[in-house]
């Protein structure tokens, strides 16, 4: 199905009224609308995310996907589907500067220092150990990491530990319980000597 530039700002209402077609036809004239409205989002897309040309691209293809998907449910009679595309594409651009906004919360390096791994004479077993402990870190869920840092590297007690990340005392017993189980069974996964999984 062909759709024309007046039916198509229209909203595509009028293509299928007065029409009795079938379902599969009418998710045909339906993608048929999305996919005319692809150069006019691009351009509102890129409007809306400046000059980053590829989180446009990706913002456009995830609202023509999620349009496609949903073809057969769009009720074009009652809306028009360029309104529900442009409410998509403008949520996904909102999403995607929430998440570049974003700022990871955890541990890192600098936090170990002046705990009990900085006084050692053996400095490349230091290393070497800190560089193992990081990576089976790594591995465990966020909230146990930084319950288990906090209390076990950092020698923070359960209270202030608790305060801190705004939890209460009994959450981090558990997450520092689980935790150190997790850390225990990965380093001895690892092959580190002297642990039980």
């Amino acid at each position: 199905m062909c759709v024309n530039e007046s039916d198509r700002r229209a909203g595509g209402a009028d293509i299928l009224a007065g029409h009795d077609i079938g379902d599969a036809d009418e998710h045909s004239a339906v993608a048929s609308l999305i996919i005319a409205e692809r150069d006019s989002l691009r351009r509102f897309v890129t409007g809306l995310m400046g000059r980053d040309v590829h989180a446009a691209e990706d913002v456009l293809q995830e609202t023509m996907l999620r349009a496609l998907q949903r073809a057969g449910r769009l009720d074009v009679h009652e809306r028009p589907v360029r309104m529900w595309l442009f409410r998509v594409a403008r949520n996904l651009v909102v999403d995607h500067r929430r998440r570049d906004r974003a700022v990871p919360v955890g541990i890192t390096a600098a936090d170990f220092a002046g705990t009990a791994l900085e006084h050692s004479d053996d400095h490349a077993g230091l290393v070497e150990d800190r560089s193992v402990l990081l990576a089976a870190l790594s591995t465990l869920p966020p909230a146990h990491r930084e319950a288990v840092v906090r209390v076990h590297v950092m020698d923070q007690t359960g209270a202030d530990a608790a305060a801190e990340l705004g939890v209460p005392r009994g959450t981090v017993k558990s997450r520092t319980h689980h935790g150190v189980r997790a850390l225990r069974a990965e380093l001895a996964r690892r092959g580190v000597d002297g642990v039980a999984a």
